[in-house]
């Protein structure tokens, strides 16, 4: 979204025009907001690149590590989460502070060698993500209006453009339209716990002594780092932030930055409690009685309804439904700002959706299990989540990039130490699979 405030005809979109008359009002400090009103005008942002942490994905992994591994791996959903919250506040301080994008920063500080193998493998993750993202809208259709699933995708394709068409209003309609996504997904999983009845001992064990315990469960788990902190939601959150507020100082910059650390925290915890919900939900449902080895997630639908009864099931599909629709929105979006970003050339949007969806078409049509696709598709993300997250440390402590915003010494250590370990995670797990231990 190179041009945030403009209308489908160039003219400023209404609801941005006040949006951001609003923030410069109270970021100069003449604001009479109080309250929620006061912070409203920043909260967005993140709530988009929050899709991307509830997508089908998450849906694949969560369930399938609750069933196998019971309540073991909230631990592994929390801390995800946690390393999403760091690593999405420096991409949204990134795009305050240099008015770029990490794409086109890549371009600007890296050899030219270096920019189009990096565009190459951000495009591949793209398609790894398009690819959980299609999945799950259209197994969504299919388990709420029963629709076969390969015409499930082609509505899935068509609704979506129909979303992004919204970009041509300007960033809040869409902005409000994914806010509402994300609402039916959270308000879904709140029925579903407390229809589960969980153990809230269990899940406090877990958090307090984390443990994997084999490489099935380490798979799983760089699954669920895969599905939760994801690349192209790096890139797409410092694209939204670098020109939808524009602050005339630096002490503007740091007040704006804090409203983003702020929309930051609500919409990341909100995705966090959301991921916790699923996988709470498939152990104490699934694990509990001896399912440990439930498949799919078609399975999980059907064996909600004997469980935890019929509107479990019909709830379980509208939030699956509802994460497939955003989140493929959202991952298209990030298609166009890796594309922009990378190399500066933009395809129609009505183009990318069409070429990114031909994986997905083509997993249905040759019959792949689709839940397995999805866990193999976040694997793929988690190992391009380092040509994100790299640079995204390198350039945010640099202080001649990001001026009075540069990281302090222990966001940048944190940030490092966040990187080196999901690096760490996937080189144990490639020996694993490669020594055919995996």
């Amino acid at each position: 979204m190179t041009d945030d405030t403009r209308g489908a005809v160039g003219r400023p979109a209404p609801g941005d025009i006040a949006t951001v008359t609003a923030a410069a009002e109270v970021l100069a400090g003449r604001s009479g907001r109080r309250g929620v009103a006061r912070v409203l005008p920043f909260l967005g942002p993140a709530f988009v690149a929050s899709v991307a942490y509830v997508d089908p994905g998450n849906f694949a992994t969560n369930i399938q590590g609750g069933a196998e591994f019971g309540y073991r791996l909230v631990w592994v959903v929390l801390a995800s989460n946690l390393v999403a919250m760091l690593v999405q506040a420096l991409s949204a301080k990134l795009g305050i502070a240099t008015g770029r994008n990490l794409a086109e920063m890549c371009r600007e500080q890296f050899p030219r060698p270096i920019v189009w193998a990096m565009w190459v493998i951000s495009e591949v993750v793209a398609m790894a993500t398009d690819l959980a993202e299609f999945l799950g809208a259209a197994l969504g259709f299919n388990l709420l209006f029963g629709l076969p699933l390969l015409p499930a995708a082609l509505l899935t394709g068509a609704t979506t453009l129909v979303i992004l068409a919204m970009e041509r209003r300007g960033f809040r309609p869409i902005e409000a339209v994914i806010t509402a996504f994300v609402g039916v997904i959270a308000v879904s999983y709140l029925v579903e716990t407390i229809l589960d009845r969980p153990s809230w001992g269990a899940v406090a064990h877990s958090i307090v002594r984390p443990s994997l315990g084999s490489t099935e469960a380490v798979l799983l788990a760089v699954g669920i780092l895969g599905a939760t902190v994801m690349p192209h939601a790096v890139f797409l959150h410092s694209s939204l932030t670098q020109s939808r507020i524009v602050t005339r100082n630096a002490e503007q910059a740091r007040r704006l930055f804090r409203f983003e650390v702020l929309d930051v925290v609500i919409a990341m915890s909100l995705a966090g409690m959301v991921n916790a919900a699923m996988l709470i939900m498939a152990a104490s449902t699934f694990w509990t009685h001896g399912l440990v080895h439930l498949g799919s997630i078609p399975e999980a639908h059907r064996t909600l309804a004997p469980l935890l009864g019929t509107a479990s099931s019909v709830v379980f599909a509208i939030s699956l439904l509802a994460s497939g629709l955003s989140s493929s929105t959202v991952g298209t979006m990030a298609g166009q700002v890796i594309m922009q970003g990378f190399i500066h050339r933009q395809v129609s949007v009505w183009v990318r959706r069409l070429v990114t969806m031909t994986p997905a078409l083509a997993a249905i049509a040759l019959g792949l299990d689709p839940t397995r696709t999805l866990v193999i598709s976040q694997v793929v993300l988690s190992f391009g989540l380092p040509f994100a997250l790299v640079p995204l440390v390198l350039f945010t402590r640099r202080r001649d990039l990001m001026g009075e915003l540069t990281n302090d010494p222990l966001t940048t250590i944190a940030s490092a130490f966040a990187t080196a370990l999901i690096v760490a995670l996937n080189v144990f797990l490639l020996v694993q699979v490669l020594s055919g231990r995996g």
